[in-house]
């Protein structure tokens, strides 16, 4: 018992400086986070500029003209969206699965303690 109390106490101290060194170092983060930010939008202009050539969008309906890389982009837009929406769906089941598993967690604990402070008879 006193190893897992110890055990628990030393995981929480780590979280503890964890957090800590995080708070301190969120500057960097926010750096890290603009050159990233930087560098896509100067590969987005380069990528733009490459694929400027026209291209024929047939949706059945209508057919339009537009720049390849808008098309391109586009369709990468769309493919983003439509995973997303799929990837939301299983995390709602998931989230949906791990509420129900909590709830019977929590009536089983509820049963244990009630069997616990039954009396015990014939003794």
């Amino acid at each position: 018992m006193l190893k897992c109390l110890l055990k628990n106490l030393d995981s929480s101290i780590m979280l503890a400086i964890l957090i800590k060194s995080y708070q301190e170092d969120f500057w960097v983060f926010k750096v890290i986070k603009l050159l990233f930010v930087i560098v896509f939008a100067i590969l987005g202009a380069a990528f733009a500029i490459i694929n400027n050539q026209p291209a024929s969008l047939d949706l059945y309906f209508t057919v339009s003209t537009f720049p390849l890389s808008l098309i391109l982009l586009l369709a990468i837009g769309v493919g983003i969206v439509l995973g997303a929406l799929a990837s939301s769906l299983y995390f709602m089941r998931i989230k949906k699965e791990n509420n129900n598993l909590r709830r019977q967690s929590k009536l089983v604990e509820q049963e244990v303690k009630n069997l616990r402070t039954l009396p015990l008879n014939g003794r």
